[in-house]
């Protein structure tokens, strides 16, 4: 295969996830809500060669374009992603994810006994301690989650 050749084709209008941390293209399906019941075209690359990051996983969603709070959850899973924007099969708009410091609204506490998992009207809200890899402190019970951790809880 050379390099023009694509393994995938191009797609019209929709939402491109590039340099997806190589594995956790599934996370980011799930991260998003998508499980294929929704009707959008989804095309998934997982552990395809990249020059930047060794491998990578690609996302394409025709049809369907992201926005900020869904770029936010895919920066917790995988905080080097692209989002690109494509329009009549061009890109109208591509920007890096960037991890907020603080997360609020997602995911649920691993600890069961956390405030946030009872009927009390406390939102999510967690501290980001490290980007790399991704671990985040609840704020309320100060239980640290890692990457495993935050995907079981989406």
């Amino acid at each position: 295969m050379t390099e023009k050749e694509l393994r995938v084709r191009k797609i019209r209008d929709g939402t491109v996830i590039d340099h997806i941390s190589a594995g956790t293209a599934l996370g980011v399906l799930k991260i998003l809500g998508l499980s294929g019941k929704e009707g959008y075209t989804i095309s998934i690359l997982i552990n395809t060669p990249s020059n930047k990051l060794g491998k990578k996983d690609v996302v394409k969603i025709e049809g369907r374009e992201l926005n900020p709070k869904e770029v936010d959850k895919i920066a917790l899973i995988s905080p080097k992603a692209t989002i690109n924007i494509i329009r009549n099969y061009e890109v109208v708009e591509k920007q890096r994810v960037s991890l907020p410091p603080i997360i609020t609204g997602f995911p649920r506490c691993v600890n069961p006994n956390c405030i946030i998992n009872s009927r009390e009207p406390a939102p999510p809200s967690f501290k980001v301690i490290s980007k790399e890899p991704v671990r985040i402190r609840c704020r309320y019970c100060n239980i640290i989650m890692e990457f495993e951790d935050i995907l079981a809880n989406i």
